[in-house]
């Protein structure tokens, strides 16, 4: 299977050849699932927190004597069985970020590429470059390659120039390689990227 390269004129320029283990990658949504799943698990700031018996405020003295007075029996003001008193089991801080193999994600992400180029959504350039950090040229670029949906561009993490133009803009974020995850993949429909990072992407994808 082969994909068409591009300049910034979108004017093809190339072709190259893709290796088999993504041309004819099959998606596989519960793959998909899982690694957005603990994406997000890994953004969770984990910062819920309760008082129980021991931390909240109030006296440890016994309010009335244990038999004699018809009540009922109690130990201390802070009982959970009280107004104001300590939480029974609550939630405490934690972190809810987990680990998967390497191999997974890698899966996930080759899958959800080879579903971008089914689709015609995935756009290779040969250079990425831009004179001066503008908002205006991003959009020119866009305009350019006739692109209205949300649009994902992935270059080298050097290229400022690119980053600093699209930042501003609201359909529009800058990813590295090294960077790129499934669900910032999902996310955007469109994906741009320059023929180095996407040697460097299919040679990680190709494992």
């Amino acid at each position: 299977m082969e994909i068409n390269v591009i300049n910034m004129k979108n004017e093809p320029v190339e072709t190259l050849e893709l290796p088999e283990t993504i041309a004819f990658a099959e998606s596989n949504p519960a793959l998909i699932y899982e690694m957005v799943r603990q994406y997000q698990a890994g953004g969770r700031q984990g910062t819920h927190a309760t008082k129980g018996r021991g931390e909240v405020r109030g006296s440890g003295r016994k309010l009335w004597k244990q038999k004699g007075t018809g009540r009922a029996r109690i130990g201390s003001i802070r009982s959970p069985l009280w107004r104001h008193g300590g939480t029974v089991h609550g939630p405490q801080p934690r972190d809810y970020s987990y680990s998967v193999p390497t191999k997974k994600r890698i899966a996930a992400l080759r899958s959800v590429l080879a579903d971008k180029m089914k689709n015609k959504s995935l756009f290779v350039i040969n250079e990425i470059s831009f004179e001066n950090p503008k908002s205006k040229t991003a959009l020119e670029l866009l305009k350019t390659l006739q692109l209205t949906n949300r649009t994902l561009f992935v270059d080298s993490r050097n290229n400022k120039n690119l980053q600093m133009s699209i930042r501003n803009l609201p359909n529009a974020k800058f990813s590295s390689v090294a960077a790129l995850n499934v669900v910032d993949a999902l996310k955007y429909r469109n994906f741009v990227i320059s023929k180095p990072a996407f040697a460097q992407l299919t040679k990680i994808l190709a494992r």
